[in-house]
């Protein structure tokens, strides 16, 4: 649903092309009305078909993902689709409701020259914006585009991977954490060739300039903006019987320091603790967010139908706070009331700014059965936000650790079924797991296993 996302609407779909019909039918029959001569048919014939003309690129499609959850616990925390309520462990949703409308205007040899996409999420939780964005081809080489709009971020495969088609009912932690709804606000230009002779037609490489702050957030709260750029080798046949594809994805960006509490992790004589630096300098300085990541997807065709590895590992750095290694949504305040002559007064102060160095990755499993009808997938996953910190030394007094800082892992497993290729059938089953800390509430292993039963409609 990224950018490559427009070329295939011109295929997507009979709903779309029915549509379109029944528009023109309903222009034609006005016109019909309006006519004053009995013979007009051809005339009449003549002017639905500049209407199917007007409205040929234009295409409609759409999914919803009516599901069922069951939790461990009550009130489990979650990256399955949102924290339960404090008393409920049970729950029906409708995950995501798409409505997605394309158009793509074409240059000579069918390449497109500009393009557009909307596309809205619907469900019980409220109307939000998903893609809204424009692309512009230059058709002299054929080679490059321009992006501009709200899309998806171009980092990594999992971040990049619609909804529509994934195995597994959602990203990773990993991939949630570091970039929130995916998609954010910018400029990108991309090297794509469109022509299939072109000895460079599975190479692609794509650099833009963003908020940083994702969809998620009301604004950009800072000026400052993020450079994000991959390099993809797009699906190369290697062999026979084998498909590899790939890319390297480079984050450089940042948050500014609204305060002067800045804190880092070093080692002490009791351990590894979290250390604040208050210097008046560290006001309007902008804090390190950086990433570099690699994947790669590989596609064995065997007598049990499709095997599918992939697998992407992420590291760098990156700004949160005391409580999140999120990067906050808005700027990052608090309301402190104090007594002003006796009267209570309030007044915004910045919340200290935590560095933390990450790693995480995911590993797919996806297998044929004979056919891709039915799928088997396993998917094992991990989050470590603060790698200078392990288990038990987490929350230890002093160490100013806090559950931002624990080490996440999940195995999650599952059954797909296609009925057809517009109904899909999903049972799948996570296993969380966290390291033991001094936490009280992470002691131990937290009880916040996910069931999901999900059948999901799409046109």
């Amino acid at each position: 649903m990224r950018l490559n996302f427009c070329r295939p609407l011109r295929h997507r779909g009979q709903w779309g092309y029915v549509f379109t019909f029944l528009l023109a039918n309903a222009f034609g029959f006005q016109a019909l009305a309006q006519q004053s001569t009995p013979d007009s048919t051809i005339s009449r014939g003549e002017g639905i078909y500049s209407v199917l003309k007007k409205f040929e690129n234009l295409k409609f499609s759409g999914y919803i993902q009516p599901q069922f959850q069951l939790a461990q616990s009550a009130g489990a925390p979650n990256f399955a689709g949102g924290n339960f309520a404090e008393n409920s462990n049970n729950r029906f949703m409708l995950r995501r409701g798409r409505i997605l409308l394309g158009y793509t205007r074409y240059f000579k040899d069918e390449l497109p020259s500009v393009s557009f996409v909307f596309q809205f999420d619907v469900t019980e939780r409220g109307v939000q914006i998903r893609d809204f964005f424009g692309k512009i081809y230059e058709n002299k080489f054929s080679k490059f585009h321009l992006t501009t709009g709200m899309y998806p971020r171009p980092f990594g495969f999992e971040v990049n991977y619609p909804s529509a088609i994934r195995e597994a009912p959602e990203r990773g932690r990993m991939s949630q954490i570091l970039f929130r709804t995916e998609r954010d606000l910018g400029v990108m230009l991309s090297f794509e060739p469109q022509r299939k002779e072109d000895a460079l037609k599975n190479l692609k490489i794509e650099a833009g300039l963003f908020n940083g702050t994702g969809v998620a957030a009301p604004t950009d709260y800072d000026s400052h903006k993020d450079f994000i750029g991959r390099v993809s080798l797009k699906p190369t046949s290697i062999a026979k019987k084998l498909t590899l594809s790939g890319s390297v994805s480079h984050y450089n960006g940042g948050m500014r320091q609204f305060g002067k509490q800045i804190y880092r992790l070093t080692q002490t004589s009791g351990g590894p603790a979290f250390q604040v630096d208050s210097s008046e300098s560290n006001i309007g300085k902008i804090a390190t967010r950086r990433y570099y990541g690699a994947d790669a997807q590989l596609k064995i065709l065997n007598k049990w139908g499709t095997t599918e590895l992939r697998g992407e590992f992420i590291t760098g750095r990156q700004p949160g706070l005391a409580t999140t290694s999120e990067v906050p949504l808005t700027e990052p305040t608090t309301d402190q009331v104090m007594l002003v002559n006796n009267l209570p007064f309030s007044r915004k102060v910045a919340l200290p700014v935590y560095h933390r160095k990450f790693n995480g990755a995911y590993f797919y499993l996806v297998q044929d059965i004979k056919t891709n009808r039915d799928q088997i997938v396993v998917k094992y996953d991990w989050y470590d936000p603060n790698q200078e910190v392990k288990n038990h030394e987490i929350g230890r007094p002093g160490s100013n650790t806090t559950e931002a800082d624990i080490k996440f892992s999940t195995l999650g497993g599952g059954y797909i079924h296609n009925f057809t290729n517009n109904v899909r059938f999903t049972v799948w089953y996570d296993w969380v797991k966290n390291r033991s800390t001094q936490l009280p509430k992470y002691a131990s292993d937290y009880k916040d296993n996910i069931l999901t039963i999900r059948v999901m409609y799409r046109f």
